[in-house]
């Protein structure tokens, strides 16, 4: 696992890739699939106006619905970034609520994967500013929508 918080011009981004060695385990897929579902729940859900307390739930929600119920409690699920790797990290009591052209990087987690992008809230969709095109992908859907988020890259 590969993770970066990169910094420019004062402005910071935050990326998780997943490289592995040999045969991936069919497991290690699956896992991969929950995650980017989680991660595609709180991607879609991060729009202008919404409270980041019903985002960080839904997640929350999305993490029973794949599988692994208590897996959020493992790690922090991400938040608001921009001037910091975290301007405020989302919890279950946060009062905040998204901003137009908003920084976040949400990066649930299952035990051995990781799913995390940074992201810019725009008014009519969002955009994924580390995405790499070249990078594999795997391909969720969430409420009726296909969302490709980072695969993992295999060496050897």
């Amino acid at each position: 696992m590969v993770v970066t918080c990169a910094e420019r011009y004062g402005l910071i981004v935050n990326l998780s890739r997943l490289v592995h060695f040999g045969e991936i385990a069919e497991e290690l897929m699956d896992k991969l699939r929950a995650v980017a579902k989680v991660d595609a729940s709180f991607i879609t859900n991060t729009r202008p106006g919404k409270k980041v307390v019903d985002i960080f739930q839904e997640g929350i929600r999305t993490y029973g619905e794949v599988g692994y119920p208590g897996e959020w409690k493992l790690h922090h699920q991400g938040g608001a970034t921009g001037y910091e790797a975290r301007d405020y990290i989302a919890t279950s009591k946060i009062n905040e609520v998204v901003q137009p052209n908003q920084a976040f990087a949400w990066n649930p987690s299952i035990k051995g994967v990781k799913s995390e992008d940074t992201i810019i809230v725009n008014e009519t969709e969002n955009e994924i500013i580390t995405d790499d095109p070249e990078w594999p992908k795997v391909e969720v859907e969430y409420n009726g929508e296909k969302i490709s988020r980072p695969g993992i890259l295999v060496e050897g």
